[in-house]
């Protein structure tokens, strides 16, 4: 089913949690909501399943208003992160749950409900748990049963709502993979919404990257990643050293700065603000060099370094150990700034990151 969303926009009591959401998403697409929390992409997510309702705005599923539909006709497959699933229903009963509370008229035959419950079981893999409570489960365990309650009413929509954040990282690794699988086979329409980045790039067939209600970003993980749109999002994507630049003819010049691997930018001439990881600076000895090594650590892998330029402030930068001439990166060396990959936006678009957010929604959007 193809998903059009259209100036949508929610409050809770003051805070406004999203502000004019646009975003289509294509029948059989995996498209995840990526984004920290109050970001505003779990109210969008209860809305699309009718458990929230926006303040205005137009949802529309293959054409169709839902925003005229309650929750139940709208055959929507909701995966929480928790699972809540029924701890007195075993695995079994608790997928066929959606199907035996269906109206008399729409709901099938026991032996339907029974072969269709049997077909999920051995697609998720879990037929050998069929009998036991969730209580007897293991986290990932719990959440194929989850997905299998989700597939048993043979969703228009699956939604996932940060279905792997309860579980250890080996685990998380191994489910989406195999969600992945899941969404590949059945073909649905799934919207996923994680903050984990990672997670995001490694399922989704685009990451939608929302900040404080709206929408930054739209596109794949290598184009999110090297192109961040705005500031938001290069701080988002780990690019947490800003340095004031000047930029002149497309080029970017900076107090110590090399910056000649970086591409000529179509940008006006003047002052603006270089975004890039610690990965991608690189200190150069130099005794002429205006930045200075105040402390190193190691991680074993990499050196871990904190700079710092009389009239800039601080910068990091992590190097790769036995990169050639690390050994002699200690504390009091001077050097330059060797900058391989950066995002540069004019000065006037650059706000300063809010010391204290007014709202962490993302739990508890659902409340005023």
């Amino acid at each position: 089913m193809s998903i059009t969303i259209a100036g949508m926009t929610k409050h809770f009591g003051q805070t406004e949690v999203l502000r004019g959401i646009d975003l289509g998403i294509e029948k059989g697409e995996l498209v995840s909501l990526l984004g920290p929390s109050g970001s505003g992409k779990t109210t969008l997510l209860k809305i699309i399943a009718g458990l929230e309702w926006p303040d205005s705005g137009r949802l529309a599923v293959d054409g169709r208003d839902w925003l005229g539909l309650a929750a139940q006709d709208r055959r929507i497959g909701f995966v929480f992160q928790h699972y809540a699933l029924f701890p007195h229903m075993t695995v079994r009963d608790n997928i066929a749950f959606g199907l035996t509370v269906r109206p008399r008229a729409e709901r099938p035959g026991n032996a339907i409900i029974a072969a269709r419950v049997d077909e999920l079981l051995r697609f998720l893999q879990i037929a050998h748990l069929a009998g036991r409570f969730p209580a007897q489960l293991s986290g990932g365990q719990r959440q194929r049963v989850a997905l299998g309650r989700a597939l048993a009413i043979e969703p228009k929509v699956l939604l996932l709502d940060e279905p792997f954040g309860a579980l250890d990282a080996a685990i998380r690794r191994d489910l989406r993979r195999w969600l992945r699988g899941v969404h590949d086979e059945t073909g649905s329409t799934t919207i996923f919404v994680t903050h984990d980045q990672e997670e995001a790039f490694e399922l989704a067939d685009r990451v939608v990257v929302m900040g404080e209600g709206r929408i930054e970003q739209i596109g794949h993980a290598d184009v999110i990643h090297d192109h961040p749109a705005t500031p938001f999002v290069a701080r988002f994507m780990g690019a947490t050293v800003e340095l004031p630049v000047t930029l002149q003819a497309g080029r970017a010049e900076g107090a110590g700065l090399d910056l000649a691997a970086l591409p000529r930018r179509a940008l006006p001439d003047g002052p603006a603000r270089l975004f890039a990881r610690p990965g991608d600076i690189l200190p150069i000895p130099d005794v002429s060099g205006p930045w200075t090594v105040v402390t190193r650590a190691s991680t074993g892998a990499e050196l871990r370094l904190v700079l710092t330029h009389p009239a800039v402030g601080e910068a990091a930068a992590d190097v790769p150990r036995r990169t050639p001439g690390s050994a002699g990166l200690v504390p009091g060396t001077p050097v330059r700034l060797l900058l391989e990959a950066g995002t540069i936006f004019p000065a006037a678009r650059v706000t300063p990151i809010a010391a204290n957010p007014t709202h962490d929604l993302d739990r508890k959007e659902a409340r005023p």
